[in-house]
């Protein structure tokens, strides 16, 4: 699987050389592209670069494997999450009505606040990641 950081230093190679021979003047050569014409033409340079990552990707069969292993991980973690929330919850009751600690409410309740946007970044994030691990499977 070529590492995409190879293929962006490719392509910026590729636009330093077209940039430098674009600009010398040659006799017999017809006027320079225009910018919309040059930028057509990276379009479609970026567009072969992406297939061509997309082709790799194909060809790795371990790929799918660490990436079930990857969501797994991530669900455990939604899971653990959730509970967490569960807990923060139930000490959230204990420390203001029973403890009457109101000095800690507000610290129990951004604990609170925050986990509960962790989790619901990290569900999102596994409704995605399934969905390119389906990709994957239909892929190979």
């Amino acid at each position: 699987m070529g590492d995409p950081r190879n293929v962006a230093h490719a392509k910026k190679v590729t636009q330093e050389k077209h940039h430098k021979t674009a600009h010398q003047p040659q006799p017999g050569k017809k006027a320079q592209p225009t910018q919309k014409e040059q930028a057509v033409a990276e379009e479609g340079a970026a567009v072969k670069t992406v297939e061509a990552v997309k082709a790799d990707q194909k060809s790795d069969p371990t790929q799918l494997e660490k990436s079930l292993a990857i969501l797994a991980k991530l669900r455990e973690m939604e899971f653990h999450s959730r509970g967490n929330i569960e807990k923060l919850a139930e000490l959230s009751l204990t420390i203001e009505d029973e403890l009457k600690q109101k000095a800690f409410v507000e610290s129990i309740g951004d604990l609170y606040s925050a986990q509960d946007a962790f989790h619901s970044k990290i569900s999102t994030l596994i409704e995605a990641y399934a969905v390119e691990c389906e990709r994957l499977k239909s892929a190979g």
